[in-house]
């Protein structure tokens, strides 16, 4: 972990460009051509967020949907001087005012291997995120500077920073989760009234368009596949995910329970004084928040931690059910505000005040002693392994969209808790094909059944709530007392549904429509 003084983060170059300058809300932002590609929630936000800067901006987005075309009428009355919507704009960045871009701004979605952020790089044109803007931004005279808590990881995200804004709230401070989830961040750096701290959310894609923000603390509370398809390989991903360290201030936090993460820490270049403290759910060691019997304890943040530790938080803070990866979310928070200077009692009455949102681990209901519970937002392998870890003997509710990940280590790691597999998804095929090879004898049902028509004829269309009708029946056809039937699909939704929330929706509709007594009959395809 290399330190250094956060003025030797600047450019050392001799002459700086206009770019380099702009690094306040109060700079001369002033005419500066700028394209930002993506009109959802990011987009907007960056759009409008330049406009009042007094930039030039022309936005491109490739859905010509009713939505976004009422979002460019907006864009075009406070001053945007361009808006392009449909596919036919997704190829080539635009001129602004007749000239080319200074800067691009993009949404997260877009992968450096789309068109448009290949023709910036053969433009020399920077490539800035929402994050990054907003970071620069975030100086302004006359409001208070938040300071930023930044949180990563293939999975916990959500839930750590929203355990993170309640202990802060809980201490008394004006704190917003945004960024990946919640507020948009350049929403939240303009709110009027401003906020003593940031609990900043950011996916490997947003980090990947950073190349400034220096977070008070930083953490990165796991690693494991996923988006291949987005970052091209693993190592990119990997890569991507420890850009969470770089510049950090005070505490780079690590999971000292996963080798890969104490690495990124190790090789990050941060603020000369910056500590590595790591959080585990096993006994602490100095400098590491973890457990002590029931307790979530401080080693870290005391002065005397070569033999004594801080009560932070019971078990039972935490509430009824708290498998072992919500414990490590909750130290992951607790270590961010402590090294903030947020006092013990705000994490416990912030773990207590704290709600978990929908489709994380979710109870649903129970019947006959079978436990249902909701987890759509496992979309990849790593967040279903955590899940399956809770639950000793479970019909699994699995599939979708795989984004390209492997499927073998997460069968044969869960084998043995599995009575059945009901599969969903219009790409289960590697899944499949994982239990055939390391859990042989465990019984696999499709929710829809194979198409059995011609072979030139098309399938019947299946709605996904049909679909997830269809899946519940047959898993309740297998659970026995004492089982789970665990939703937790190990991918993607967006081949049968429109989101992860709506999967999850479906499952919770059509499960308590059964345990009612009341569930359709399910139309078969």
């Amino acid at each position: 972990m290399g330190g250094r003084k956060l003025s030797e983060t600047a450019d050392s170059a001799a002459g700086t460009s206009r770019l380099d300058e702009l690094t306040t809300w109060d700079a001369d932002w002033r005419g500066l051509r700028v394209v930002v590609t993506g009109i959802g929630l990011s987009g907007f936000s960056a759009a409008d967020t330049l406009i009042e800067l007094g930039a030039r901006v022309v936005v491109v987005d490739a859905r010509d949907t009713v939505e976004n075309r009422a979002k460019a009428d907006t864009l075009r009355i406070v001053g945007a001087a361009d808006v392009l919507l449909g596919a036919d704009h997704a190829e080539a960045l635009p001129a602004v005012d007749g000239e080319p871009a200074e800067l691009v701004v993009t949404s997260p979605g877009f992968s450096p291997s789309h068109p448009l952020m290949r023709a910036a790089a053969d433009g020399g044109i920077p490539v800035w995120g929402d994050v990054e803007l907003a970071w620069r931004v975030r100086v302004r005279e006359g409001r208070k500077t938040a300071q930023w808590l930044t949180i990563t990881g293939t999975n916990g995200k959500t839930t750590t920073v929203s355990m993170t804004e309640s202990m802060l709230r809980a201490a008394g401070l004006r704190a917003i989760a945004a960024g990946n989830v919640g507020t948009p961040i350049l929403d939240a750096i303009r709110d009027p009234q401003g906020y003593d701290v940031l609990a900043v959310e950011l996916s490997s894609f947003q980090l990947h368009w950073t190349h400034s923000i220096s977070p008070l603390a930083s953490v990165c509370l796991n690693i494991a596949e996923d988006h291949v398809d987005w970052h091209g390989s693993y190592e990119a991903y990997m890569a991507d995910k420890a850009k969470i360290y770089e510049n950090t201030q005070v505490a780079c936090i690590y999971n000292a329970e996963q080798i890969e993460t104490e690495h990124m820490v190790e090789e990050a270049d941060v603020v000369e004084g910056c500590r590595a403290v790591g959080f585990t759910t096993g006994m602490p060691a100095v400098s590491m928040v973890g457990m002590v019997e029931n307790l979530l304890v401080d080693r870290a943040f005391i002065e005397q931690r070569k033999d004594s530790a801080a009560e932070l938080a019971s078990m039972a803070d935490l509430g009824e059910y708290a498998p072992r990866h919500m414990v490590a979310n909750a130290l992951a928070a607790a270590a961010l505000v402590r090294a903030y200077g947020v006092e013990p009692a705000a994490v416990r009455d912030g773990l207590r005040a704290y709600a978990p949102g929908d489709h994380r681990i979710q109870p649903v209901a129970r019947l006959n002693d079978v436990l249902w519970i909701n987890d759509s937002k496992a979309t990849n392998p790593h967040a279903a392994s955590a899940s399956l870890s809770a639950f000793n003997s479970v019909v699994w509710i699995a599939g979708g969209l795989s984004k390209g990940v492997h499927y073998g280590d997460l069968v044969r790691d869960h084998a043995s808790r599995l009575r059945s597999v009901v599969l969903i998804g219009a790409d289960s095929a590697d899944l499949r094909e994982a239990l055939a090879r390391h859990a042989p004898d465990v019984r696999v049902i499709d929710a829809v059944p194979p198409h059995t028509g011609g072979r030139h004829a098309a399938a019947p269309a299946v709605s996904g709530e049909d679909v997830m009708a269809l899946a519940v029946a047959a898993a309740a056809a297998e659970a026995q007392s004492g089982d789970t039937v665990l939703m937790a699909p190990a991918a993607a939704s967006m081949d049968q549904f429109a989101s992860y929330a709506h999967r999850g929706d479906a499952f919770i509709e059509a499960v308590r429509g059964y345990v009612e007594g009341q569930a359709q009959t399910p139309k078969e395809p």
